[in-house]
């Protein structure tokens, strides 16, 4: 029963996804989220990862929380079915993995450096570069959707495209980052708040 209703989910958000914005509609989405993302100075989360890969018949399902401070410190903290924690700080993903730390430098390799940049605004929801994708804007129920497929060749190896969601304040819902192969990871967030004081302490490594 319960894959029934994922079923049904699914069939009736893709229905629902069809329904491109009007440029009008898409203008107004695009300022909206833009006007939010700038005055948002912190995002604390929840957060239900879903990994879906085709050779698994259920997807990979992880819960955890998720930390941001401006302008750029980002903390993904996995506490379901196990506890794994990276932190992007300075150009540098720290990793801590049940207690085995260890870090990689995101500076010295280009494209880490922009899919740093990019988990970052995805977060925020502010990718709206017609230079670096092509954005197509969709109506899904109560929910706007914003598909982003990257126009760098060498970096659409890694990811074909970020689909993300905004509910009605321009606030980021959920994202999608799907690979070149259709496997794909989606981020659904929940008891989110913006712009709650956070201690630098949180992001410590």
């Amino acid at each position: 029963m319960r894959n029934l209703v994922y079923i049904l989910f699914f069939v009736l958000g893709a229905l629902q996804a069809q329904t491109k914005m009007t440029s009008d509609e898409a203008n107004a989405l695009k300022e909206k989220v833009k006007a939010l993302a700038l005055n948002t100075n912190s995002i604390v989360s929840d957060f239900t990862q879903y990994k879906h890969m085709d050779f698994l018949s259920e997807d990979i399902v992880t819960k955890g929380s998720m930390a941001f401070k401006s302008p750029d410190l980002l903390k993904w903290a996995y506490v379901e079915p196990f506890k794994y924690q990276v932190i992007f700080k300075n150009e540098t993903l720290y990793i801590d993995d049940e207690g085995k730390k260890s870090n990689v430098d995101l500076g010295s390799n280009k494209m880490f450096k922009e899919l740093n940049a990019l988990i970052v605004k995805s977060v925020k929801g502010d990718m709206f570069d017609d230079t670096a994708f092509d954005i197509v804007y969709f109506k899904s129920g109560e929910f706007s959707e914003v598909h982003f497929a990257p126009k760098d060749a060498k970096f659409s190896k890694f990811i074909k495209d970020f689909q993300i969601s905004f509910n009605a304040q321009g606030d980021v819902v959920e994202v999608k980052m799907i690979e070149p192969s259709g496997d794909y990871t989606k981020i659904v967030f929940s008891n989110k708040k913006l712009n709650t004081p956070l201690d630098d302490k949180m992001f410590a490594h």
